[in-house]
């Protein structure tokens, strides 16, 4: 019980002190600094922070506690005319080399794409973006996220190319993007592959997303269905549905993903067949299939108190037989959040939070006979989540 405790203390301190230095009536740092009201939208600079206390938990033992940046990002953004647009965000807490790389950019580059509003309804965005792959969980701002799903955590999301963009009406809008299929080169995406697998000349991934409001966004719609050439005859199908109910002071979430990798992307499939290799180096799983259902709902109890909770429930396994392992399910993990968060300012992001998450992990007879046993992970945190308007 004194250990517990021990742990409580930093996570209610860190806190405490940044809560310190909040002001009301929150302007950007420029504006702060120079006494200049900033009257243009051409730029604009943000810094993208989730940071605090985590303390750490195995099969119910304490593993760690350590003060951490979860997320660090930098962002530039604006409209330079009603036609014309940019957007630039950047990870500062991530490794900067660009070799080898398929766009000659380092992945710690999220987006740096151009926007042009050809009509109305019409417009085109080019350069590195975020893949439009659906669902909410999915198109939160990543500071926002406790922690994400297996499906999005393993997924490479931010990728080069170009997305057209079509506003039926203010509040249907459908999109086709194609972007390419990786960041890296071939052998380090997928490593050792068998002879007769070989690399495709168009590494592509297409993109239809549906975006739907009605009942004056009291319902909403984020719906995808991706197509991804992984190698020559092999691809990926990867499918998302989600869809949010906002009532009053309350908003839920539900999205269902699902995922057939003919090259395993995700690795998580190729880790589970691999285990009893005892450190030699197996192939690339085949025909991986991933599910993953995630039910995440926020209720705003006053202006300043915020509590949410989350749970999902994911599954792991082969849609065919590999090579002396037979297909079906090999893991099923089930997740779940819940926490407290606090808004000291009005018109401002800034908050504190004391969130609680846990993972428990079952793995099938066909896992266990490879060496595989259950366990659970869990994770107490304290801390804070800021989108600082620099400029």
């Amino acid at each position: 019980m004194k250990k517990f405790f021990a742990l409580l203390t930093p996570l209610f301190v860190s806190g405490a002190l940044y809560a310190q230095d909040v002001k009301e009536n929150e302007k950007s740092m420029f504006e702060t600094l120079t006494k200049i009201e900033k009257k243009t939208d051409k730029f604009n600079l943000l810094l993208n922070m989730h940071a605090g206390f985590d303390a750490n938990f195995t099969d119910g033992s304490f593993d760690k506690g350590a003060f951490k940046f979860k997320q660090l990002r930098l962002e530039m953004k604006g409209n330079v005319n009603d036609w014309l647009s940019y957007r630039y965000r950047q990870r500062l807490n991530r490794g900067n080399n660009g070799s080898g790389m398929i766009d000659n950019l380092p992945t710690s580059i999220d987006i740096a794409s151009v926007g042009f509003k050809l009509s109305p309804k019409f417009s085109i965005v080019g350069g590195k973006q975020c893949a439009a792959y659906g669902g909410f969980e999915f198109d939160l701002n990543p500071i926002e996220i406790y922690q994400y799903s297996d499906m999005i955590d393993y997924m490479d999301n931010f990728l080069t190319g170009v997305n057209f963009v079509m506003d039926f009406t203010p509040a249907q809008q459908l999109a086709f993007q194609v972007l390419d299929a990786r960041n890296g080169s071939f052998k380090d995406t997928y490593g050792p592959l068998p002879s007769t697998i070989e690399d495709t000349k168009l590494p592509l991934v297409y993109t239809l997303n549906w975006n739907g409001s009605f009942a004056d966004n009291m319902f909403q719609t984020r719906w995808s269905a991706s197509v991804m050439q992984q190698a020559k005859d092999r691809n990926m199908y990867y499918f998302a549905f989600g869809q949010q109910l906002n009532i009053k002071r309350s908003s839920t979430y539900f999205d269902v993903m699902y995922a057939r990798q003919q090259l395993d992307r995700k690795g998580i499939m190729t880790e589970i067949i691999n285990k009893d290799l005892d450190g030699r180096e197996g192939y690339r799983a085949m025909d991986a299939s991933y599910l993953s259902l995630v039910l995440h709902s926020n209720y705003r109890v006053t202006d300043k108190w915020n509590i949410f909770a989350k749970g999902m429930y994911e599954t792991q396994g082969l849609a065919k037989a590999n090579t002396d392992r037979e297909s079906g399910r090999y893991r099923t993990s089930i997740g779940y959040s819940a926490g407290v968060e606090f808004y000291p300012m009005n018109n401002s992001n800034l908050h504190f939070f004391l969130a609680y998450t846990g993972r428990a992990y079952s793995f099938a007879q066909r896992a266990k006979d490879l060496g595989w046993k259950n366990f659970n992970t869990s994770e107490l945190s304290t801390g804070f989540i800021y989108q600082l308007p620099v400029f």
